[in-house]
């Protein structure tokens, strides 16, 4: 059962001022790697759907989905908060990405696959459910493990995050719904200081300072997330893939590299195998460097694939 890659060139026509750190060239270095580096044989590359309305309101307001669908411009840029804006292509771009988290669900649950990557853009562990913030519109994971618990027979799910951002709107959307396991790292204190500190038994926040490398980040994890997924025993894993957490990021103050990616992947791909008869979707969220980016991802993925 081959491994499913969702991509779309129409991510591309998001964009933001220029010189915005969350630009098209990051889809376009992570497929060029991808290409380059034969990291897509045994790869089955496919286009995603737009999401449904209905997969959107499991996790959105429906004001905040008029407001964002009424907002989309004919031309120029509708700002949504200080370093996030809606250009002409945005607002597809969006619906696409969620699109893919929705269509990965339906693939796994049917059994047509188990392990899938959504490189897609823009982002969206920062969007709130009734909020666009941190480069974000919908958030895409969000809507996958909503649909996910849609299906008969899902009953529990994990969403697991290593951007060197907090997951705050994940968190939010699944602050009171215990079925959702949310494991995040991220620097502490950093942006968006927003659901860092929620007090839940299913909330699993893991503040890291600022210049934290390979042994802390990894010892954190295993402290704190293994604990977790034991407990909770998740039927299928979410991951929230940041790799703005690479030492060279420019908008990050971690000291990862692309061999901690590789081994948080084994770790959560381990865990899949133990609880979720191995089913994986990743979604892409920060990394704004972007060879670090382009690399991280080739590693991310050749972990997904195994």
């Amino acid at each position: 059962m081959k491994p499913i890659l969702f991509t779309h060139d129409d991510c591309d026509a998001h964009r933001m001022h220029p010189g915005h750190p969350e630009r098209p060239e990051r889809r376009q270095a992570i497929m060029r790697q991808l290409r380059e580096r034969k990291a897509l044989e045994g790869w089955d590359v496919r286009e995603p759907p737009l999401v449904s309305r209905e997969a959107l309101e499991h996790v959105h307001e429906a004001d905040y989905l008029d407001h964002l669908f009424a907002s989309s411009p004919g031309e120029g840029l509708v700002a949504l908060d200080g370093d996030t804006a809606m250009s002409p292509g945005t607002l597809r771009a969006a619906r696409l990405a969620s699109g893919a988290l929705e269509e990965a669900v339906a693939l796994l649950t049917r059994g047509e696959a188990r392990r899938v990557f959504c490189a897609m853009r823009p982002p969206g562990h920062h969007a709130e459910s009734d909020a666009a913030m941190g480069f974000c519109f919908f958030n895409h994971v969000a809507v996958g493990a909503a649909a996910a618990l849609e299906t008969p027979g899902i009953d529990r799910v994990a969403v697991l995050d290593f951007d060197v951002h907090h997951g705050n709107g994940t968190v939010e959307m699944f602050q009171d719904r215990p079925e959702v396991l949310v494991c995040s790292s991220f620097q502490h204190p950093f942006y968006p200081h927003r659901y860092h500190d929620v007090k839940r038994d299913h909330i699993v926040n893991t503040p890291l300072p600022a210049g934290t490398g390979s042994e802390a980040f990894r010892a954190a994890i295993e402290r704190d997330w293994t604990p977790a997924i034991e407990k909770h025993r998740p039927q299928l894993i979410f991951i929230s893939a940041g790799f703005d957490a690479h030492r060279d990021d420019p908008l990050g103050g971690l000291q990862l590299d692309e061999e901690d990616f590789a081994w948080v992947t084994r770790w959560i791909v381990s865990a899949a195998e133990k609880h979720a008869k191995g089913r994986v979707v990743s979604t892409l969220e920060g990394g704004y460097d972007l060879d670090a980016l382009a690399r991280s991802v080739e590693v991310h993925l050749r972990e997904l694939a195994r």
